[in-house]
């Protein structure tokens, strides 16, 4: 099975453990057999290879999770880039083309395409298994997988089949609407659309030439800043008469907010954190090496990382965005490809910061034209480069670079470094990267 998971979000509803590198898909919640807890992308990539393991997963998202993305699957799935965010449509053409023309898929193959924060169980990636067979079947253009609603909820849009079956043709497709409208929906036999599709790999290649004017991948990727932001669904689906829907009546849950994560999490309390007896449905998720204690607490969610702290009734914590969307910090915390990073300190003419190296992975080859840079090594072992000069480091060794100077560092170990940057300009774009010679 050839599977597209979309990976997007802002980071906003789940603030302020999420940034707009570091989405829900990202937090490590859910705790394994082995007791260690894995993100939601994680969860999800491991469920689709238990039920299909030569299946192959190309991750889609933005630049700015490309990292996040390679750290946590380990480098397991491929990756379709955005060069910047746009809506469905655009990225399912740019992943047809990826996939035909950089990982040479045939143009017969099904592909299905689905969000990557799922909460389900494995029956539903079966289900998925079924829209390939649907499609390979050769009876329809275009799959899709209706969730049987739990409550009229005006939060998705709607699938009206054409029967009760487990596949059916599509009436219509409606727009997400208020509650009642919702109810009038489903007494007709609505579906939830779980904005999940299967088509062969021309089909929607076909599509995309119809509405864009381009000639491969490359051509795509260069004018794709400019293209309508649409939806797969105003775009292709109901402008489709050929297509099937496949019920599914499984668990699938939207955990966008701290009430809906909450719900499914195994542990109250992930992190350094202590609640008396007269708790109740209080959860802390708590980031930072210090304590938090929570006395006489009711129906709470309390959330505490570099970017903040939360605390909130669950109910009303979906109310969050507009109150974030007000902030303008920096990002505190990244996973990297090679690691991760975390800001510990900010001030006008400094930065401070602890740096994770994985072993065998090494930081870009770089300079700063308007700030100096000291590490101080203090955990693992590893090589530094500093204007062509190597030399192996360990812990308490530092290393001073000043403006200007070529630098980098590869661990042969896990590495941790305190990084303190000093300078009156201090900001991510002042950087420039080299090619190691060698």
């Amino acid at each position: 099975m050839n599977i597209v998971l979309l990976s997007g979000g802002s980071g906003k509803r789940l603030w302020p453990l999420t940034n707009d590198v570091r989405s829900r898909q990202f937090l490590k919640l859910f705790k394994r057999e082995d007791g260690s807890y894995e993100s939601m992308i994680q969860r999800v990539c491991r469920q689709i290879k238990s039920v299909d393991k030569d299946s192959v997963i190309t991750v889609a998202t933005s630049k700015e999770q490309v990292s996040a993305v390679q750290n946590q699957l380990d480098y397991q799935a491929k990756i379709c880039v955005e060069p910047v965010r746009k809506n469905t449509f655009p990225v399912v053409a740019l992943s047809a083309a990826y996939l035909r023309d950089v990982e040479q898929v045939p143009e017969t193959e099904v592909v299905v395409v689905c969000p990557i924060d799922p909460y389900v169980e494995n029956d539903y990636f079966a289900s998925l298994k079924k829209l390939e067979d649907i499609v390979k079947s050769g009876d329809t253009n275009l799959a899709l997988l209706g969730i049987t609603p739990e409550t009229p909820s005006d939060k998705y849009g709607y699938i009206i089949p054409e029967e009760v079956s487990e596949i059916s043709g599509v009436v219509t497709f409606k727009e997400k609407p208020d509650v009642q409208t919702a109810e009038n929906y489903i007494a007709q036999g609505a579906l939830w659309n779980g904005g999940v599709f299967a088509f062969q790999l021309k089909y929607v290649l076909d599509k995309a030439h119809e509405l864009i004017n381009f000639v491969d991948y490359e051509d795509l990727y260069d004018q794709y800043e400019k293209l309508q932001s649409i939806s797969f669904d105003y775009a292709i689906v109901e402008k489709e008469s050929n297509i099937k829907v496949l019920r599914y009546e499984g668990i699938w849950k939207d955990l966008s907010t701290w009430d809906a994560l909450c719900e499914e999490m195994d542990d109250s309390i992930i992190g350094h954190a202590i609640q008396n007896d007269t708790c109740q449905n209080v959860n802390v998720i708590n980031e930072l090496n210090v304590p938090v204690m929570c006395i006489g607490l009711k129906d709470v969610v309390i959330t505490a990382s570099a970017e903040g702290i939360l605390v909130s009734d669950k109910k009303q914590a979906q109310t969050i965005e507009p109150y974030v969307d007000s902030l303008t910090e920096r990002v505190m915390y990244a996973e990297k490809s090679w690691g991760d990073f975390r800001v510990l300190d900010v001030e006008d003419n400094s930065l401070t910061v602890k740096v994770t190296l994985n072993p065998g992975f090494s930081m870009k080859y770089h300079s700063h034209d308007y700030r100096d840079e000291v590490w101080t090594i203090i955990s693992g072992t590893g090589r530094t480069i500093v204007d062509g000069m190597e030399e192996l480091v360990g812990p308490g060794d530092v290393i001073t670079m000043e403006a200007g100077c070529k630098h980098t560092v590869i661990a042969d170990t896990k590495m941790q470094i305190i990084e303190v940057q000093l300078g009156k300009e201090i900001n991510v774009h002042d950087k420039r990267k080299y090619e190691l010679e060698g």
